[in-house]
């Protein structure tokens, strides 16, 4: 039932997003006319830019995981690392649902890891981008307010920061004190008086989660880690400017880092096979907090250029994390049998039991 409620709001989502973004017949020759209009020898220097940055975030998200992995007592080698994270980014594109976050840490079985700490570590990520992404879409809003900003804009920036602290207050005090802190949020939230046994549940679940925080207090792999997450981001963003460059679109560098925020949050949602539609319009989105209204308005000048832009990253986007996954399933380290069955819940799944800590962090392919 619960993949069936997931399947149904990934395509709900599909299908919004898709109403929002497509062009209508009148508008389609424009959007033909953008992407006609670029020509190679202004386009190819923008587009080896971003394809240099695409390698630098590519490598960024993947060895970094290495640093939530070996407070488990075990490393993976750069190039199973490479191997496995590039197949799991493809297939978190690739199924509905967000089931392809279940196949990277399903991969790790192979390897020794438990799964469940696997996808623990998995979880923890997935914690610190949001944080990291909450932090980028605050400073990159306030640095753009005034009069001409849409209404919408602070209101947001502001319920991002208090999200931020929230979460973070919450992760200071549960790595401290776990039991008590679950308590007091779950006092202050009325839950235990309204639905003692979703209150329970809910609980349980959050004291789980709370257990794989002690990767976290590895201040030496935590610090690391925290490098890479912004060195991939940053460059993420970078990006994102680089193409609108390209286009022509006059944002500077925070408007690209803001955008990329944007666009993170929104794909934090429930969101559409290959995020189609759902990329695309939150970049409209990020785009017209610096370009006016007039991108998010289909009968504007500028809409079709900024959505051939927006088109164009998803594209690329979308074409190098297919190619590196499929370099990745061409290697020793992960075949489509692996992937077939690390695309279930791999803590639902029949896994090795933990591992108990070595004496340093040593290579899983050595």
């Amino acid at each position: 039932m619960k993949l069936f409620i997931n399947l149904v709001l990934s395509f709900a989502m599909l299908a919004l997003c898709l109403w929002l973004v497509w062009p209508a017949p009148a508008e389609r020759h424009e959007l033909a006319t953008a992407f006609t209009s670029l020509e190679w020898s202004t386009f190819a220097p923008y587009l080896f830019g971003f394809l240099g940055l695409q390698l630098v975030v590519h490598l960024c998200r993947s060895l970094r995981w290495n640093h939530l992995l070996a407070p488990l007592g075990k490393t993976l080698a750069p190039g199973p690392l490479l191997a496995i994270s590039s197949v799991g980014f493809m297939a978190i594109l690739a199924l509905p649902a967000r089931l392809g976050e279940f196949v990277r840490p399903g991969l790790l079985r192979r390897h020794g890891f438990s799964a469940s700490a696997a996808l623990g570590t998995v979880a923890v990520e997935r914690i610190v981008d949001g944080l990291l992404i909450a932090l980028f879409v605050f400073v990159a809003f306030f640095l753009e307010r005034g009069p001409g900003a849409p209404g919408w804009m602070m209101p947001t920036a502001y319920l991002v920061l208090g999200v931020f602290a929230s979460a973070l207050a919450f992760l200071v005090f549960a790595m401290r004190w776990p039991e008590k802190t679950v308590a007091f949020c779950l006092r202050v939230s009325f839950l235990q008086r309204l639905t003692p046994r979703i209150a329970r549940v809910i609980e349980t679940k959050l004291l789980e989660m709370i257990r794989v925080f002690s990767v976290l207090s590895d201040k030496k792999n935590l610090v690391a880690f925290l490098a890479w997450t912004i060195v991939y981001w940053v460059c993420n963003g970078l990006g994102v400017w680089i193409i609108c460059r390209a286009f022509g679109l006059p944002i500077g560098v925070w408007g690209g880092m803001a955008t990329m925020a944007l666009v993170a949050v929104g794909i934090s949602l429930p969101n559409s096979p290959g995020l189609v539609g759902q990329f695309q319009w939150f970049t409209l989105l990020g785009l017209s907090i610096y370009l006016g209204h007039g991108v998010l308005d289909k009968t504007s000048a500028i809409h079709p250029t900024a959505l051939a832009c927006a088109i164009t990253q998803h594209l690329l986007q979308v074409a190098w994390y297919v190619a590196m996954g499929f370099i990745g399933v061409a290697t020793p380290w992960v075949s489509f049998s692996d992937v077939w069955s690390a695309r279930k819940n791999p803590v639902a799944a029949t896994a090795p039991p933990d591992l108990p800590p070595e004496t340093g962090p040593r290579s899983a392919g050595a």
